[in-house]
């Protein structure tokens, strides 16, 4: 199976909703953005179906610099992977999901914890009669992969007090435990099907599932929660929120406390009457020693193609990069890389010389540096997905299409690529 329609339409409903500027053309400007010079990247795989299409999450490391992750499309049964690249590029099918028990189209980072056990959640299947969809039925589960590709489901959501649809990284800690969020379900006073504006959820290591916060007052502490969670050294998790409330524009930044307790720090403004800080933010936060966030908005800013943003930690936003033209790229759906020197890396989904996204470096001074422009074609295309970091200073990251542009209805099903810069 090299095209799998039912996957790609997924990603067609719940990325890139009617009016999206993703089908736009992005408009040139007098932005200066710079473009760095003796970059190294390579493809490291380029898929073709059957060994997955479409990866949409972050990648993560181990200390032999093997790279895990997942594809949303793909596989024996069509409805995602698990899969492992090691560092000479030869990838392999960890596991399949069959849309059933099992989950199926996997769109959130994976956990791995010192015995090389893998966590994750898929976004559909489990019950397949709840959360009922034409294509792809199921509110999805959180699941454990041993190194032996035995996979074990930890829980099956159910769109009720438990939540719905998870797409964000699992946080694994010290102890075991698993956090992570849910885009729906939760408190039935939010009225949208499913009843519920999403969850912060804790899965336990004795396996016992519970909910640390549900979305739905009033529309003051955020909804539908698309990014994973980050935690600080005192156990506290930080996310985002692409909503406000119900029709109320546009987002939050949030610190959920290990017992429940929920605070935003900031609430975007979007880029409506002359307040341009962003919205629609489906990235998770990173945290430098000062305690300052770092994230990006896929919306928003002077132009409308999003922004990456700093929160100190007193709550005040600012903006360090507002998107704008074809050479900066636009639209950014990623997690952020931060160095040891205060650097930040990530992905512009869309845009770029060849219209098809880049990955990008800035600091909090704001200068943007191009790293690398997707052609579209070999190297890949739209990378959703953020990056990771090894310890020698290179990136890893994956593409949602381009690579042999043969497969997946033509559009390639994407590729693993590593950039030295």
């Amino acid at each position: 199976m090299t095209d799998t329609p039912h996957d790609r339409g997924w990603v067609s409903k719940i990325l890139f909703p009617a009016g999206s500027p993703f089908l736009a053309v992005i408009v040139l400007t007098g932005l200066t953005t710079l473009s760095a010079q003796a970059q190294t990247f390579t493809v490291l795989h380029t898929f073709s179906g059957p060994d997955g299409a479409s990866p949409a999450a972050d990648l993560i490391l181990d200390s032999a610099a093997n790279v895990y992750g997942t594809s949303t499309g793909g596989g024996a049964f069509g409805f995602g992977t698990v899969f492992e690249v090691d560092r000479t590029g030869k990838e392999t099918v960890l596991y399949s999901f069959k849309g059933g028990q099992d989950g199926g189209n996997p769109r959130a980072t994976l956990a791995k914890d010192s015995s090389g056990n893998l966590y994750g959640t898929t976004y559909y299947a489990g019950n397949l009669n709840l959360c009922p969809d034409a294509v792809n039925p199921g509110c999805g589960v959180v699941f454990k992969l041993d190194k032996h590709g035995h996979e074990t489901v930890l829980h099956t959501f159910t769109a009720r007090a438990d939540g719905a649809y998870p797409a964000g990284r699992l946080v694994l800690d010290a102890a075991g435990n698993l956090y992570g969020t849910t885009r729906m379900g939760g408190d039935s006073s939010c009225t949208e099907f499913p009843g519920g504006c999403g969850v912060v959820f804790k899965v336990a290591a004795n396996g016992h599932f519970s909910v640390l916060y549900a979305f739905a007052h009033g529309g003051q502490d955020g909804r539908y929660p698309w990014s994973g969670l980050m935690q600080d050294a005192q156990g506290n998790l930080y996310g985002t929120t692409p909503e406000s409330g119900k029709g109320i524009c546009c987002g939050t930044v949030f610190k959920v406390t290990k017992d429940g307790h929920e605070t935003v720090l900031h609430k975007f403004t979007g880029a409506h009457a002359g307040l341009h800080d962003g919205w629609d933010s489906r990235a998770g936060l990173v945290l430098d020693t000062k305690g300052n966030l770092f994230g990006t908005t896929s919306r928003g800013g002077t132009f409308d193609y999003g922004t990456v943003f700093k929160v100190d930690k007193n709550g005040k936003e600012s903006v360090l990069i507002t998107f704008a033209d074809r050479r900066a790229g636009g639209l950014p759906y990623s997690d952020l890389v931060l160095d040891a020197n205060s650097n930040l890396y990530g992905t512009a989904a869309m845009g770029g010389r060849y219209g098809s996204g880049n990955v990008f470096k800035t600091n909090e001074t704001g200068k943007e540096i191009v790293l690398h422009q997707f052609t579209g074609a070999a190297d890949g295309a739209i990378p959703l997905a953020g990056l990771v970091q090894d310890t020698h200073g290179n990136f890893y990251g994956v593409t949602f299409q381009g690579g042999n542009l043969a497969g997946c209805m033509t559009a390639g099903c994407g590729t693993v690529f590593r950039l030295t810069p």
